[in-house]
């Protein structure tokens, strides 16, 4: 008989397709892992040096998907409703960033979509087994469970810092967040899959323990945070998930048993604690304070959409278009109007709320499907429990404790928690084929190029933003070691500059410098005032809604004596920023540099209106009144003695 040649797959069994298609998807698995574990132990992956990380290991998974797509013998896509609304608003996230006001600004919000639409697509496509999601959720369970005994640890031992970092929220604790109401925000989005897992989840006895154990932990670090709006949205979204499991005979014992011992550790701690008591009596006598604030930010909101009803102030602009809207009552910088309904409505106006609610709108009805078929499946084994049933409720409370809590916080603008919520909702999509195999969409050749591109195009754009803001990154982190307003900081900051040109808060930095350096009057002085007002000019192009540019490049104008210049310049940051007592103040200073003390009286005393504690205002005020006296008596003088 003639010897047949091996085939490639029979002398490399190791490198099968099938084989490499495996070890991608586990892949996949891994680093959806690393990004679910990094997040919320890296302050939520707020700053740039965490989010970089996060988008490097998205970067990864685009890859590692892109490989299966032509690894799989029968790829195919699972492509249920909820999908084409993450499509839409990805592309409108597109077209409003190149349209944007802050490039900036917009570009890095861009990012943050692009990076969470890539990972539901890639969760949902990838790791709808039944094991992923179960490895997946555990995980989750862990990590959080970790992070509330370290919450109960700052709360038990008054620490006021995270890991190495100092934090403001003394008597609460934040865990590895730096605000305790994200860390809430956190908590509650995997207490309620702990729960589902420990009473209808198919799983050892030990495997349960552990689960409640967790479960138990996460209360507490919910309690120790000190968050009024996620006691009442886990309140909520417990009550929910409870009456669900009560309605239902097979469950109704252990979901009584464990609501009773969940009460009483509840009422013990409530005892035991003056956190709670504390924080109830801000709310119902001092808080008035508090939830002023955040009236005043929701209405801010309100009104900037009011003004781009249809595409909102820009993605990622609230903060940067807020001076505008100011009111006389808060002059700090919000960052976020402390509700992720009214921020989205001003970011993105009424065409992004129309697609995300139609988002809403999708999962709720996918969970209405699958709820009968999970049910279904339960109902047909000889068992009561069941994993699929565990995590389908588990995870709709998640996402309802959520919603609830939006009102009043922003954990959607938390990259670790946004990650965390799209992350379940679409493990929650992946349960329509149990429902339906109607989504379920072989790829033909034309299809798999077009996802390819469109892969690849995310995945170059992703990679080639981590070039550029990684680079500016190194050169900012070296900076920040180098003494402040040094010459030796301007060095690295215009290598900064030079990698990321866009970023007007590395303009102000270089503007501050050369300002203070022209201003110690040594040296060739003019030419730093010239670079200064160079900066600050550059900074204005990158964010033209700022005013502390204009002040500074006032400033500028008048220590060079250009006082007629300075002043339109002053009047237009007035014109940004109406209400801001630091502008205020500094058009006061420009007109007692002028000589003009009765002009700089009214801006002077506003600016103290405005925050009574503002010691610029206070001294400026002292010295213009002591010069308009000095001025009335040498004129009342010259008066007597002409007489």
């Amino acid at each position: 008989m003639r010897n047949e040649p091996a085939s490639s797959e029979n002398s490399f069994p190791g490198l099968s397709r099938e084989v490499l298609d495996r070890w991608c998807e586990r892949g996949i698995l891994a680093l959806v892992l690393a990004i679910l574990v990094y997040g919320p132990l890296a302050l939520g992956a707020v700053r740039t040096q965490e989010f970089l990380v996060v988008q490097a290991l998205t970067f990864g998974v685009l890859l590692l998907w892109l490989a299966r797509l032509w690894l799989h013998p029968r790829p195919k896509l699972l492509l249920p409703p909820i999908n084409w609304a993450v499509i839409a608003f990805a592309a409108y996230a597109v077209v409003r960033y190149l349209t944007c006001d802050v490039e900036y600004v917009g570009r890095k919000e861009l990012l943050r979509i692009l990076v969470y639409a890539g990972l539901f697509f890639a969760i949902l496509n990838n790791l709808h087994r039944q094991e992923a999601t179960q490895i997946i959720s555990f995980t989750l369970i862990f990590v959080a469970m970790g992070i509330s005994l370290y919450a109960l640890y700052q709360f038990l031992t008054h620490s006021n810092h995270v890991w190495h970092f100092p934090v403001r929220f003394r008597g609460r604790a934040s865990g590895t967040y730096i605000s305790p109401n994200h860390l809430a925000g956190f908590l509650e989005m995997v207490l309620p899959l702990a729960l589902a897992y420990t009473l209808v989840g198919r799983n050892r006895v030990v495997t349960k323990i552990f689960l409640g154990y967790a479960a138990l932990a996460m209360i507490v670090g919910i309690v120790v945070s000190g968050s009024r709006g996620s006691w009442v949205a886990c309140l909520l979204a417990l009550s929910s998930l409870f009456a669900i499991l009560l309605l239902q005979r097979a469950h109704r014992l252990r979901a009584g048993l464990l609501l009773l011992v969940l009460v009483g550790c509840g009422a013990w701690a409530v005892a035991q604690t003056n956190l709670f008591h504390s924080r109830i009596n801000q709310t119902v006598v001092s808080g008035r304070v508090d939830l002023d604030v955040r009236l005043v930010l929701w209405e801010t909101a309100w009104r900037m959409w009011r003004d781009h009803p249809w595409i909102g102030v820009g993605p990622g602009h609230y903060d940067h278009r807020y001076r505008a809207y100011r009111p006389s009552s808060v002059q700090l910088q919000p960052d976020y109007a402390h509700n992720d309904y009214l921020n989205l409505l001003a970011d993105w106006g009424l065409v992004g709320a129309t697609i995300i609610l139609f988002a809403m709108v999708a999962m709720g009805v996918g969970i209405v499907k699958v709820w009968k078929h999970v049910r279904r499946s339960e109902n047909e084994s000889s068992s009561t429990r069941s994993n699929k049933f565990a995590f389908v409720l588990g995870g709709m409370i998640a996402l309802l404790a959520l919603l609830v809590h939006a009102t009043v916080d922003f954990n959607l603008q938390i990259p670790a928690n946004a990650i965390l919520a799209v992350s379940l909702a679409a493990l929650l999509s992946s349960h329509w084929r149990f429902a339906t195999e109607r989504y379920w969409f072989s790829i033909r050749l034309p299809v798999r190029l077009l996802t390819s591109g469109a892969l690849l195009a995310a995945a170059v754009y992703l990679g080639q933003q981590e070039l550029r803001l990684g680079q500016e990154w190194v050169w900012r982190e070296r900076a920040a070691h180098t003494p402040e307003l040094s010459l030796e900081r301007a060095a690295l900051l215009e290598k900064a500059m030079a990698a990321e040109p866009e970023n007007f808060a590395t303009a102000y930095q270089l503007g501050e410098i050369y300002r203070r350096e022209a201003f110690r009057g040594t040296g060739d002085y003019e030419a730093f005032t010239e670079k200064a007002i160079a900066a600050y000019r550059r900074g204005i192009a990158n964010h033209p809604f700022d005013s502390d540019y204009y002040v500074g490049w006032g400033m500028c104008l008048d220590f060079t004596d250009r006082h007629a210049e300075a002043e339109p310049v002053f009047l237009k940051a007035d014109e940004l920023d109406p209400n801001g007592y630091f502008v205020a103040a500094h058009i006061g200073r420009h007109y007692v540099e002028s000589a003009e003390y009765a002009a700089a009286r009214p801006w002077l005393e506003r600016s103290l209106w405005l925050s009574p504690t503002n010691t610029i205002a206070a001294s400026l005020l002292q010295l213009a009144n002591a010069r308009l006296l000095e001025t009335a008596t040498n004129a009342s003088l010259r008066s007597r003695l002409n007489q």
